[in-house]
């Protein structure tokens, strides 16, 4: 079945696809529809629409259902997301799945509903406290937007981590055709972990609070581990970059844009080709090393250079050039601190074995 629909309705079709069971809404423009479709199809089919009194009260509502084991959602844009970023820490604190939608609009402050992607940081690298990491994806197009969204549910279960589908609001307020699928995905089993209320989860205990240090630097041990292997779920997209002596690196609208330039490029004889993350965290570092190796890069993007900043960064760590191996990481976490001995037991070990 196609649809002609707005992005934002799009991202509604997405999540009760997914079996979203749960949507807690503030509307805020330019994402302002997708808390409208909710209220409006979510009880239609059964599912629960509440109307949030912030947005702080909406990422809220997300944690106590995801503790009781249910799918849940919300959708914003910049200022919303800036005063989400707390509770995000503590879904991710708590190893709770959920989705988030930013739906970027110009900023700093009030700034203007037109299009962004300056939240960047915030939505990529956890604007929260601690050491945590949200699974991101950036959508292209209204097709994206509806089956990444499902994507971005299928991974929070999978991760146990908030998953963050990060539009702009020129994506959102775009129409395109979306292909709809015939059925929506079987619901995920959470009794093992989750505090249902059944007698079958009644020993499950939902938390982020470590009082013993050595017990929250465990745990943060852990987080770490799973984001290391939350890489093998990375993904990207090129196009004609195979012979490309220059290589743009953009995603999302911009790398609409960056599509259409290359072929621009091409047409006057310049071999350009296109690198497009579709998750943004985990970056899909190895694949851009191997699209990217003996070219040009350029970058398109709607920031002050936080995007290009992590294209650098990500170059760095796949080439394991200097700047990024002469960086030996000597930390703790959860509350313990770094000792002398432990700091010149490091600095002996690498010299060592130079």
């Amino acid at each position: 079945m196609t649809k002609f629909v707005k992005s934002n309705e799009a991202v509604v079709m997405g999540a009760l696809y997914a079996g979203c069971e749960i949507y807690f809404g503030y509307p805020i423009t330019p994402a302002s529809e997708i808390a409208h479709g909710a209220a409006k199809w979510f009880p239609m089919l059964g599912r629960t629409f509440v109307q949030a009194e912030c947005e702080t009260a909406s990422v809220n509502m997300m944690f106590g259902a995801a503790g009781a084991g249910k799918l849940s959602m919300t959708a914003t844009s910049g200022p919303g997301f800036s005063l989400m970023q707390e509770g995000i820490s503590y879904l991710a604190g708590a190893e709770l799945p959920g989705v988030i939608v930013n739906v970027n609009r110009a900023g700093p402050g009030l700034g203007n509903v037109y299009p962004e992607q300056s939240d960047y940081i915030p939505a990529v690298k956890g604007g929260g406290h601690g050491s945590y990491q949200t699974f991101t994806l950036a959508p292209a197009s209204a097709q994206e937007i509806f089956d990444l969204t499902i994507k971005a549910f299928e991974m929070s279960a999978k991760w146990r981590t908030p998953a963050i589908l990060f539009a702009d609001g020129l994506q959102g307020q775009m129409m395109e055709s979306v292909e709809l699928p015939e059925k929506e995905l079987p619901a995920p089993d959470f009794s093992s972990w989750a505090a249902e209320g059944s007698e079958k989860t009644r020993a499950n205990l939902v938390k982020s609070i470590y009082l013993d240090s050595a017990q929250q630097e465990q745990f943060n041990r852990h987080l770490q581990e799973k984001y290391a292997k939350m890489r093998e779920d990375a993904m990207s997209d090129e196009y004609l970059s195979e012979d490309a002596d220059i290589l743009f690196v953009a995603y999302g609208i911009s790398s609409r844009i960056a599509r259409t330039t290359v072929e621009e490029l091409r047409k006057e004889g310049v071999k350009a080709g296109l690198f497009r993350p579709i998750t943004l965290n985990p970056f899909p570092t190895q694949a851009l090393a191997k699209a990217a190796k003996g070219k040009k890069i350029f970058t398109i993007e709607l920031d002050a250079g936080q995007f290009a900043d992590d294209v650098r960064l990500n170059l760095a760590k796949a080439a394991l050039g200097e700047e990024a191996s002469s960086v030996t990481m000597i930390n703790r976490m959860g509350g313990e601190v770094v000792s002398v001995a432990d700091a010149v037991r490091t600095v002996k070990s690498a010299i060592s074995a130079n």
